[in-house]
């Protein structure tokens, strides 16, 4: 069973759950929780749409495609054209984007930035604009060494978010990802990636704000203790205990999604993680036979995994 179409799917329709209640409060969602595919909402789109998050992965997985390696100009140039032209969006047309790839997109358009020097990289600039979309590199960097691996998520995360928090938050999530690849559970993932960044050469200063998600007892925080703005690693902790306390796909996602806020890009980021968890199979059939663009993204999968395949 396809791996890939389990992850990018599986991210698709925890974007698509979260969509209609994005910027709702928890409070709210206690009361009316999400437990199926809605329409309309919050951004009044039809029922099954996909946000920015599903339509930068898209455009990262078509440029490894075409070029058969990372080519940040590329990666770029179809960024832009979604922003600018509606590329890989549902319905023709962009309805939600994130301040920071906005501007960034701009700063590689405007100001001819080379395209890994336009993110943002002040303490203000760690949104999770980069982390929602960095999943297809799990599969692109796999057999590749360490070394290669963080440049290459440094690189690419920085087309829109360069500071050291967004970076650190893909790289984790790409390894946690390449770990899950491997037939190793979500505990031992953890285990072994926080041995890894230990290794690398960030500042510990940087890597203590990820201390929480590597501790063995994080799976025992309350859901008052887990947070799900839009910053970069309350995302990623969000998602990780979503998984961690639950036993299916949907349980988590519809977790992730019912914490509030930021909903799209919280159940997006779990939902790549737990299609890999669990497979293609256990994501609800009605989930999937509802996104828009479902043959679209099949065929993009179909793609991707003969150039990157790991079954």
């Amino acid at each position: 069973m396809s791996a890939v179409q389990a992850a990018i799917l599986g991210l698709c329709v925890g974007d698509a759950l979260g969509v209609p209640v994005e910027f709702r409060s928890r409070e709210a969602l206690q009361l009316n929780p999400v437990t199926e595919m809605l329409g309309y909402g919050s951004h009044s789109q039809p029922i099954g749409t996909w946000s920015d998050d599903s339509s930068l992965t898209f455009c990262l997985m078509e440029s490894l495609i075409e070029c058969k390696d990372i080519n940040l100009f590329d990666i770029a140039g179809k960024f832009t054209e979604w922003l600018w032209r509606g590329y890989w969006t549902p319905h023709g047309k962009v309805f939600d984007v994130g301040a920071a790839t906005a501007r960034t997109i701009e700063r590689v358009n405007d100001e001819f930035i080379r395209p890994d020097l336009a993110g943002g990289k002040d303490e203000y600039s760690n949104g999770n604009g980069s982390l929602m979309r960095i999943l297809p590199l799990a599969f692109y960097l796999f057999d590749k060494p360490l070394e290669a691996r963080v440049r290459t998520v440094t690189e690419v995360s920085s087309i829109t978010h360069g500071h050291r928090t967004s970076i650190i938050s893909c790289m984790i999530y790409v390894e946690v990802a390449i770990c899950m690849l491997q037939g190793i559970s979500l505990p031992e993932a953890l285990l072994r990636v926080g041995k890894t960044m230990g290794q690398l050469h960030f500042p510990s200063r940087d890597l203590i704000r990820f201390n929480r998600i590597f501790s063995r007892d994080f799976s025992s925080s309350s859901k008052e203790e887990i947070h799900s703005s839009g910053y970069v690693v309350h995302t990623l902790e969000a998602s990780i205990w979503s998984l961690l306390t639950s036993e299916s796909y949907a349980e988590a996602v519809l977790k992730a999604v019912n914490l509030g806020e930021d909903t799209d890009t919280t159940g997006a980021v779990t939902g790549g993680l737990a299609g890999l968890q669990y497979g293609l199979g256990q994501i609800p059939a009605d989930w999937m036979e509802q996104l828009v663009r479902l043959s679209d993204v099949m065929e993009l999968c179909s793609k991707f995994e003969r150039q990157f395949y790991y079954s």
